[in-house]
């Protein structure tokens, strides 16, 4: 019989946790946040991030939910600057806990 293997990834917590400019059309607050679960983001009520924002974070996050070597600066460095320089917003990404997950379950094989 074929044993299904798991594979797992974090779960992260993506916070703005800093502004050191003016916020201008990118409205948030100090502790908005959203999160991601396997490929599913999660915006809490009345939170909102601007698609700048978002488009400079979201290439980063599916190599954070993965282990990787201690070394690789994926698992030490967690703080993420937004591409607007008059706005100086800074996210952190916090690895929250690990979900399982099973191939088969996640893709169709060919």
């Amino acid at each position: 019989m074929f044993k299904r293997k798991p594979f797992y990834l974090y779960d992260l917590k993506i916070e703005l946790i800093e502004i050191k400019g003016e916020l201008g059309t990118q409205d948030g607050k100090i502790g908005d946040y959203f999160t991601l679960s396997g490929e599913n983001l999660s915006f809490p009520d009345n939170q909102i991030f601007s698609i700048y924002n978002l488009a400079s974070i979201l290439p980063l996050l599916p190599a954070m939910q993965r282990n990787v070597h201690k070394n690789d600066w994926m698992a030490s460095d967690n703080l993420i600057t937004g591409p607007d320089p008059n706005c100086g917003a800074i996210f952190k990404i916090t690895r929250t806990k690990k979900t399982k997950f099973y191939k088969s379950e996640t893709t169709k094989s060919i």
